[in-house]
């Protein structure tokens, strides 16, 4: 059984990889923490530069927030096959939103059943 940190470094580099192949381009930095029956992703330097600047005015913040959105649950499927092949867990629900003023993404991925205690402590 692989440890609580691997697989949490696993789904890290997995929704990463998902970044570039699905959205064509990765966040800065990924943290993946598995908590209950929860994994919290939170990605760091999601949005462009371009996309910062139109964030100033409440319409570009609403459009980015928007376009982000449906981007990431266009993906969901494959969102949950990625956590599924590394946990062996389906997942629950799912819910995300941005910050469009720190450039981050949190991702959280409720789970049927509590993970983390399936872990040695």
């Amino acid at each position: 059984m692989k440890s609580k940190g691997i697989i949490e470094s696993e789904i890290s580099k997995a929704l990463t990889q998902w970044e570039k192949d699905f959205l064509g381009r990765g966040s800065v930095s990924v943290k993946t923490d598995i908590l209950r029956d929860m994994i919290i992703v939170n990605l760091r330097g999601v949005l462009a530069p371009a996309e910062l600047i139109l964030c100033k005015t409440k319409e570009g913040m609403q459009s980015i927030k928007r376009t982000r959105s449906d981007l990431v649950e266009s993906g969901i499927e494959t969102l949950g096959e990625i956590i599924f092949t590394i946990t062996g867990e389906k997942i629950k629900s799912f819910h995300t939103d941005i910050s469009t003023v720190t450039g981050e993404r949190v991702m959280l991925f409720k789970l049927n059943r509590n993970l983390e205690e399936t872990f040695e402590k």
